[in-house]
């Protein structure tokens, strides 16, 4: 298993693979790295690439993370990371290459979408969709059939209530409540959440 990304995010990851009892762990990155967890940081290397690999990719950046999954797409498999302590529905649904870390919950019919991030103790309730490369950050709390877009940034310890649709591209700041559909490309702060940008530009 590739874990591309030497950083703090790629020590989590790796300690989710080593609960789920995986060893063999290669860690990849484009610069030059200290070793992490004992692990050799190799130099990123299409032409490396084993015919059978599997990747997770270490990234918290959304936007850079749905870079290397494109660049990668047609070369490895990618492979979710679930840690062993979780509770997930068995009638929920888990994208390629997302990583659902120790203590998140995500209840039935719930579906998470390919290359995501569901931080510490995260709690994703019933029949929610979550797009491609989100990250929903340690402690936040989305009720049941909330919508979020491609790309969305849910802060800390954020809640958002129940029937809600949240836009793709969105940041929802730590802490935020949101009790209100939030349009694509808008930054969300606040208690109850307000707006406070809208239209950001998302560079390619």
């Amino acid at each position: 298993m590739i874990v591309f990304g030497a950083s703090g995010h790629g020590k989590v990851i790796i300690e989710i693979l080593e609960s789920n009892g995986c060893t063999d762990i290669e860690v990849w990155d484009d610069a030059a790295k200290p070793d992490i967890l004992h692990h050799r940081v190799q130099l990123a290397s299409v032409d490396k690439l084993p015919a059978d690999a599997g990747m997770v990719i270490a990234v918290g950046s959304n936007k850079i993370r749905k870079m290397i999954a494109e660049r990668y797409s047609d070369k490895v498999a990618y492979i979710p990371a679930v840690h062993a302590r979780t509770n997930l529905s068995p009638r929920c649904k888990v994208g390629a290459g997302t990583v659902v870390m120790a203590g998140v919950t995500i209840n039935a019919d719930a579906v998470i979408g390919a290359h995501c991030i569901i931080n510490t103790n995260a709690s994703v309730d019933h029949d929610c969709y979550i797009g491609d490369f989100v990250h929903i950050s340690p402690n936040a709390s989305l009720c049941g059939t909330i919508s979020v877009g491609e790309g969305t940034h849910i802060g800390a310890g954020a809640t958002i209530i129940p029937n809600l649709k949240i836009g793709k591209w969105c940041t929802i700041g730590a802490g935020s409540v949101v009790i209100k559909d939030v349009p694509d490309y808008c930054t969300v702060v606040g208690n109850p959440g307000r707006i406070i940008k809208q239209n950001i530009t998302v560079s390619p």
